[in-house]
């Protein structure tokens, strides 16, 4: 299914999410099941299944991430059950530098210090990506389809390393 379509936006990375909002609310009261409460078995059906492709069309376009995979979805490519790794050197060997601070955490007199440099770090870095997907999602080239895969990839693994040092920093708040 194509969200852009069934928001009625066109299909781009920068979109204006005040409009998605909008567009959101008129879509459910649109499908809404209550609204068929009278109606056929059939029809109530229908109108749960449009219930839910609402909700994942919009929870998808509000996530850049999520929306960035579904328009390289939408030119046929597909990363959400892929095993590709990422081949770059630079992204690599920050991200085992990210590895040691955050096992380093633990044994810190400063735990909170290394927290805050952490976040911050993830937070330039995933503003460098998305500043990048966002132009390779301009163009439909091939090329760019493959370097805006990759940066998907890299953003992927910055959300798991981002989850792994919120579990962190919980673990040490009890």
């Amino acid at each position: 299914m194509n969200y852009f379509e069934l928001f009625d936006l066109a299909p781009s990375f920068d979109i204006d999410t005040a409009s998605l909002a909008e567009r959101y609310r008129d879509l459910q009261r649109a499908v809404h099941p209550d609204k068929f409460a009278n109606d056929t078995e059939q029809q109530k059906l229908l109108s749960v299944q449009r219930t839910a492709q609402v909700n994942d069309g919009y929870q998808t376009l509000k996530s850049p991430l999520r929306r960035a995979e579904h328009m390289l979805s939408l030119r046929g490519i597909e990363l959400s059950h892929e095993t590709t790794t990422i081949k770059d050197t630079g992204f690599l060997m920050q991200q085992m530098e990210w590895r040691e601070m955050l096992e380093d955490i633990n044994d810190s007199a400063e735990p909170q210090g290394i927290i805050d440099a952490l976040y911050d770090s993830f937070a330039t870095y995933e503003k460098s990506l998305f500043t990048l997907l966002s132009q390779q999602l301009i163009s439909a080239g091939e090329i760019d389809n493959k370097h805006a895969a990759d940066q998907i990839r890299k953003l992927k693994f910055m959300a798991k390393l981002h989850d792994e040092l919120a579990r962190i920093e919980d673990a040490l708040l009890d």
